[in-house]
This record gives structure tokens, C-alpha cells and sequence, in this order.
């Protein structure tokens, strides 16, 4: 059943920590909080893209990184928790990455979502070893970039691999 997790107690939704962390509630939604907060970095994914090309989108998504180590910070410690799920910001930094390495075509955009969602679900190495490496806003953040490259690089494979068989 769908619903809202409660923002920690210290904290309200527009705390800047919380609006960025959370990117403005998505990462309150229930269930699935990482895959609503990917999906809302969508249409801003897009709108950057349209105005300024993949490197524009590229440069936000390193913005957003930084920005959300020190949100993601503040969160997780008024929550109590090292890596709260309500903290969406870095598959938004994320995807955003992702989505500036491939082509501004609807395939792509839905073939990066599932993949990035799959290596940040999953975590396969190096992803689990990086997440337990890495504390604080920091470790929040890093895990998901690492998911970013792997889900780059299988959607070059899986490309080039469709190219010679079709």
C-alpha cells in the first residue's frame, strides 16, 4: 500500500536539507522511495538536457552531488540512521549522470532507468564494498555513482552487442 513516511522530528519538509535530500518529498513515497526519487529526477533530467545538452546535465548532476553530501548528512543524522531511504538525492545525481551519457531518445531513457535501478538495488561489487566503505552524506551519495558507471557500461554493451546481431 502506498503511502508517506514521516519526516524525522527535527527536520520539516522545507528545511533545506529535507527539500533537497528527499528532493522535495519524492523520497517519502512508499513503497520504493530510490525508484520514486529516480523517476522525479526525470523531467528536471530532461529540462536540463533541452537547455543545455548532456553536458549541461552533466555538470548539474556533479552540482547535485556535492550539494547532496552535506543534505544527506543533516538528514541521516536527524533521522538517526547512516543511510536514511528516504534520502533520494543521490539516484537523482545519479540517473542524471547516466542519462547525460546516452542518447536523448525514449529507449535510452527507460533502458538507464532499468539499469540503474537494477545495479542500485542489487549492488554488486564494487557497489556493496563502496557502500560499506564510505559513511555519512558521502557514502550516500557514492554508492549510487558507482551504480551510475555500471549502468553505463551495460547500456553500451547491451548497444553494441544489439548492433552486431541486428
Amino acid at each position: 500500500m502506498a503511502g508517506l513516511t514521516p519526516l524525522p522530528a527535527p527536520l520539516r519538509l522545507h528545511h533545506p536539507a529535507a527539500l533537497l535530500a528527499t528532493w522535495f518529498g519524492a523520497g517519502l513515497l512508499r513503497p520504493a522511495p530510490g525508484t520514486w526519487g529516480t523517476l522525479a529526477g526525470f523531467p528536471f533530467a530532461w529540462g536540463l538536457h533541452l537547455a543545455g545538452g548532456p553536458l549541461l546535465l552533466l555538470v548539474a548532476a556533479a552540482i547535485i552531488f556535492a550539494a547532496g553530501i552535506p543534505a544527506a548528512t543533516a538528514y541521516c543524522r536527524a533521522a538517526e540512521r547512516d543511510d536514511a531511504s528516504e534520502v533520494v538525492v543521490d539516484e537523482v545525481a545519479a540517473i542524471w549522470g547516466v542519462l547525460a551519457a546516452l542518447p536523448l531518445t525514449p529507449v535510452a531513457w527507460i533502458s538507464a532507468f532499468i539499469l540503474f535501478r537494477f545495479f542500485d538495488i542489487l549492488k554488486p561489487w564494487p557497489i556493496r564494498v563502496i557502500e560499506r566503505r564510505f559513511k555519512g552524506g558521502f557514502g550516500v551519495m557514492i554508492d549510487d555513482m558507482f551504480a551510475a558507471i555500471l549502468a553505463i557500461a551495460a547500456w553500451f554493451l547491451l548497444y553494441f552487442l544489439w548492433r552486431i546481431i541486428a
